[in-house]
């Protein structure tokens, strides 16, 4: 896997994945940016959201569970201190179908958590409490 990331002007940047796909990334006006884009850390939030929903949503299709929507809602708290890593992030899925049963959904995100979130797993081995928890919404 290859990314590259090149510095445009002020604190804002381009980055590209090996993919071809590109998104703007910057700072805030009060660091040299002009907020056209997420920040870094917040790309990473993002970046572990969609992993952990790719994952969900994945493990349920194969269960022919009825999905028709998942949110993840992230909260994250980051030291006071710099290096301002991430101290805990909590994982909130709102899946909506017909019928769906909360040991698919429960079992879905355990193994999202547990097994396959390759952000998520790496975040909580370096030291970054991760927590999950869902609601399901029938359609």
């Amino acid at each position: 896997m290859k990314a590259s990331v090149k510095w445009t002007d002020g604190r804002q940047f381009v980055a590209e994945a090996g993919s071809g796909h590109s998104v703007v990334i910057d700072g805030p006006p009060d660091h040299g940016g002009r907020n056209t884009g997420p920040r870094p850390m917040e790309m990473l939030l993002m970046g572990m959201g969609a992993c952990t929903s790719f994952d969900v949503l994945e493990i349920l299709e194969k269960s022919r569970a009825p999905v028709s929507d998942c949110v993840a809602s992230i909260e994250a708290e980051r030291a006071d201190s710099v290096p301002s890593v991430f101290t805990r992030i909590h994982i909130h899925f709102t899946v909506s179908g017909q019928g769906l049963k909360e040991k698919q959904v429960k079992r879905a995100v355990e193994l999202s958590a547990d097994k396959y979130c390759s952000a998520s797993i790496m975040l909580a081995k370096g030291g970054v409490e991760v927590t999950h928890s869902f609601t399901i919404v029938e359609d």
